[in-house]
């Protein structure tokens, strides 16, 4: 796995092995950036299920200003930490090492660019997002980009979001949620 474009293109990434983690492929991550971007001027980030940090970074490396990445799992969380490293742009990222629905309690701030990918997908997202919407955690222009099975249907609108774009990429499906 390796960071797709933008600033850190090209470098190697690292991830968990076993079923921990579902990271993202080079493949879906692309064509999820090009669906949304592919490149950004300013704004952050928040992927609440980061995993490897993958998204973030590639958030990042796109021209995000700065990621926030929450994971409560202390192997995933130190995979994160070599990734980070790895930028050379420490300054840009922050982890929170706990579960998503603490972190959301504890953010502050509005987020442009959000990505959820849970292990229970339907019922985390559609709770998730509600969360950070109640929280005033999420920018007027915000884009919600929810990473799941191919087999699971989100609802058409979630809180004041509906979907405005939704692809299929072998095995995983992709759904962006905009005001």
């Amino acid at each position: 796995m390796r960071v797709v474009a933008g600033e850190f293109g090209g470098r190697p990434l690292k991830t968990l092995d076993g079923k921990i983690t579902r990271p993202t492929t080079d493949k879906v991550k692309g064509a999820m950036f090009n669906m949304i971007g592919p490149f950004f001027e300013r704004g952050r980030a928040l992927d609440l299920y980061s995993g490897s940090g993958s998204l973030a970074i590639e958030a990042v490396s796109r021209g995000m200003d700065e990621a926030v990445l929450v994971e409560k799992d202390r192997r995933a969380q130190a995979i994160i930490q070599e990734n980070i490293k790895m930028t050379k742009n420490e300054k840009a990222f922050t982890l929170l090492k706990m579960e998503a629905n603490r972190a959301i309690s504890q953010l502050n701030g509005t987020f442009d660019l959000v990505f959820l990918d849970p292990p229970y997908a339907k019922e985390e997202i559609v709770a998730n997002i509600t969360a950070l919407e109640e929280a005033g955690l999420l920018a007027e222009e915000v884009m919600l980009v929810c990473e799941t099975d191919k087999a699971v249907e989100l609802p058409e609108e979630i809180s004041q979001f509906g979907i405005w774009k939704q692809k299929i990429y072998g095995i995983s499906k992709v759904t962006v949620y905009v005001r």
